[in-house]
């Protein structure tokens, strides 16, 4: 049994314990030899403290952690630098505040390097921590992981983010005029503040995140899962041959390029560890305020959403908006980047991301735990639609209307319908298309599957036949006519006083 590092982040412990390691250090190498200030964000568990820790061991000197890397033989390891590594995710700053957490932090490195501090305030401690270290051992590499942390698990409590920024605000100006005395500066985090106000003292900072020569700095390439995996797919293949399709359509499809793209780390290696095909990143951690969030502005749809860098870069704490959240957190990416424009077109990376998302939206909109029975009721709608058993769809359409409590029944509208049935739909992978504008109307939905083409028109407290009527007078189905799938059209008619499916109507269309 191969030993997969799933959640390891100690570069020493992986290599001398021997869990397997996907050899970076050529793309690493080139970072740290081409330049001195860097800001890179990723979403969670995509190897970011890994990443971290291999730099700590190059500028270590630890040679024997390398041995068969690609880097062993093109670095010099007699040229060491002292490394102050801090990593907020690991300081106790929810029972004692970040800026004491922050300072007690500095005294533990400081004995690590022998040097005493006397400055008393964050800053100028953290400035002393430099000037001594690197006047006495050398210029420092400065590594700082989850930057942000302290300020992303406030997003529910807007005082103490604000309260964690001002800290961090503070703190991190002591870096823009230490250059002389640092080698190495990488700070890394899920959020882009880098253009905000944490940063608007520190604009030496090179933000690698978009850059396409590291694209694939973290994430797990198609070449290196094949070339690293060879035996696992093997045997997978004999009893799934189309696995490699299977793991790509799952857990591939992350992008900060528009170009090339990478797997999700720990989802793959989960899978290779578990030999199932699951959900694995999303279950770690998917924050309900985000989720909530969305529900809040209404926001369902998250294919091609178009958007532009400073767009995406944003991550206000006062003022939060949920698409640059999506994407800097990798529930989207990015699909295609148009440098006429500058315009960034973003979708769902892969169906975890896509399966498990729309199933969190679902239950939100319904108001009920997330898993309370979606998953089963929504295997049911897909399995109705490919075999066209229309009495079986609205029997579970109405299912999932009427399961929704009383006390939160806020069907005012069609438009809680419109959100219910598109995310059901859209949680079974089908070629969903909603509210789809013609020359003549917009249809509420188009569903498309191997044998057949649905149009879906939604009424509330109206009739089923005028929801008919509108999809037959208006040509929804008119573009595919020479299509040989079979063409139905569906109108179906809500009632907010019973909750559920009142009428529906179903015709075929030549």
């Amino acid at each position: 049994m191969r030993k997969y590092p799933i959640g390891l982040q100690d570069f020493g412990k992986i290599r001398r314990e021997g869990y397997l390691y996907i050899d970076k250090t050529q793309l690493v190498h080139k970072l740290i030899e081409s330049g001195s200030n860097y800001f890179l964000s990723r979403p969670r568990r995509f190897g970011k403290s890994l990443l971290l820790s291999i730099i700590k061991e190059i500028f270590k000197g630890s040679k024997d952690l390398f041995e068969g890397l690609w880097i062993h033989d093109q670095w010099n390891w007699e040229q060491k630098h002292p490394v102050i590594h801090l990593r907020l995710s690991q300081i106790d700053y929810k029972n004692h505040g970040l800026e004491i957490a922050l300072s007690r932090e500095l005294d533990f490195l400081a004995k690590e390097f022998e040097v005493e501090l006397i400055e008393d305030s964050l800053a100028l401690k953290f400035r002393e921590l430099i000037r001594e270290v690197a006047n006495r051992k050398g210029q420092v590499v400065i590594l700082i992981d989850e930057y942000d942390k302290p300020i992303t698990d406030y997003l529910d409590d807007l005082n103490k983010a604000l309260e964690n920024r001002s800290v961090f605000k503070s703190f991190y100006s002591v870096l823009k005029d230490a250059d002389e005395y640092i080698r190495l500066l990488l700070l890394t985090g899920v959020s882009k503040f880098a253009k905000v106000s944490i940063f608007s003292d520190l604009n030496n900072l090179y933000d690698i995140s978009l850059d396409p020569h590291y694209a694939t700095l973290v994430g797990i390439t198609q070449e290196e899962l094949e070339s690293n995996f060879k035996d696992e797919i093997a045997v997978h293949q004999r009893s799934q041959p189309d696995i490699l399709s299977k793991l790509k359509e799952w857990y591939n499809g992350y992008s900060w390029d528009g170009n090339s793209s990478v797997y999700n780390p720990f989802s793959l290696l989960g899978f290779m560890k578990s030999g199932r095909i699951q959900n694995f990143w999303f279950q770690t951690g998917t924050p309900t305020w985000l989720v909530n969030l969305m529900k809040d502005n209404h926001e369902f749809k998250l294919d091609n959403v178009r958007m532009g860098e400073n767009e995406l870069s944003s991550f206000n704490v006062e003022h939060l908006t949920s698409l640059p959240v999506l994407f800097q957190t990798g529930y989207l990416t990015i699909k295609h980047y148009d440098e006429e424009s500058g315009l960034y077109e973003l979708g769902y990376p892969n169906r975890e991301v896509e399966v498990s998302l729309t199933d969190a939206l679902l239950s939100a909109y319904r108001n009920i735990f997330p898993g309370s029975g979606s998953m089963a009721v929504t295997y049911d709608l897909g399995k109705a639609l490919k075999e066209n058993n229309m009495p079986q769809m609205f029997k579970v359409l109405d299912a999932l209307i009427s399961t929704i409590p009383y006390d939160h029944w806020k069907a005012e509208s069609e438009s809680i319908f419109h959100i219910i049935v598109h995310l059901s739909f859209k949680r079974l992978g089908f070629d969903l298309q909603s509210e789809v504008h013609s020359a003549t109307g917009r249809c509420d939905a188009l569903i498309l599957t191997q044998q057949y083409i649905y149009a879906i028109e939604l009424k509330l407290n109206g009739n089923a036949q005028a929801a008919l009527d509108q999809i037959l007078e208006k040509g929804y189905l008119r573009p595919y006519g020479s299509d040989a799938r079979k063409k139905i059209a569906i109108g179906i008619n809500f009632s907010s006083e019973k909750r559920a499916v009142e009428d529906f109507l179903v015709r075929e269309v030549e």
